[in-house]
């Protein structure tokens, strides 16, 4: 091969993008009691984390644009789980909060991290060590996005 920078072992995007496709997919069978997609998932946590916010701070705290979250809080919605009302203070704002159906959806989800936990062969070192890695280097590529 001419040229040696396109290899796939020479990549870290690679196996970057398979890990990811095989840790979501790990996810499913995980999340079918609580019968949430992963990308549902993760915006249920960030709300159980942070209560009521905004559709734009909520797209900021995952890193998903509004064309994304949209039609997943709709369906969330759909499902009794959220409420999407418009802030009184400021009519552009879409607030989402939990509904009570929601909120005790938490309880069944809680048990979802220890099971992927015990899917995943790394040690808590080497888990909490990877996880630090992938937030520097996705802040390293946000700040060179941003300039």
């Amino acid at each position: 091969m001419p040229y040696e920078q396109l290899r796939l072992e020479n990549q870290l995007c690679f196996p970057l993008y398979a890990c990811s496709r095989a840790i979501t997919r790990a996810y499913g069978p995980l999340l079918e009691e609580s019968g949430l997609t992963y990308t549902q998932y993760i915006t249920m946590m960030a709300l159980w984390e942070y209560g009521t916010m905004s559709v734009k701070e909520l797209g900021g705290k995952l890193l998903l644009d509004s064309g994304t979250l949209t039609p997943l809080l709709k369906k969330l919605e759909a499902r009794g789980l959220v409420r999407r009302t418009r802030d009184r203070n400021d009519e552009r704002r879409l607030l989402v909060s939990l509904t009570p159906e929601g909120k005790a959806l938490e309880d069944v989800a809680a048990k979802v991290p220890g099971r992927m936990a015990s899917c995943v062969p790394l040690e808590a070192d080497d888990a909490q060590q990877l996880a630090m890695l992938l937030g520097k280097l996705m802040r390293a590529l946000d700040l060179q996005e941003q300039q």
